[in-house]
């Protein structure tokens, strides 16, 4: 695949991104690059190889849910800067 000069300008426009001459010719060769290495890629005899879902021997490690304690009201309420009786006061952020 070619990276030219017009491609890069349609993707810019899609992207809505805006480039100078300079940074569009930067842009250009490194799209280029990109390209030829994942062609380059493409040469490689994959055949009779698996595909790797994960990088190690562990995957989904996960643990058993446990119940355990917790706070109880009255323990959280003495944290908080204005106590009531069953609920934290807060602020008021949104005024009428």
């Amino acid at each position: 695949m070619e990276v030219t000069t017009e491609l890069v300008e349609k993707l810019a426009h899609l992207s809505r991104l805006y480039f100078t001459d300079e940074e569009m010719k930067g842009y250009t060769s490194d799209l280029q690059n990109m390209v030829s290495f994942v062609d380059k890629l493409n040469e490689l005899d994959t055949t009779g190889i698996e595909p790797i879902l994960h990088m190690g021997d562990a995957f989904n490690a996960l643990r058993e849910d446990e119940v355990k304690g917790s706070v109880s009201r009255n323990e959280a309420l003495l944290n908080s800067p204005l106590p009531d009786e069953q609920f934290f006061k807060v602020p008021t952020v949104i005024k009428k």
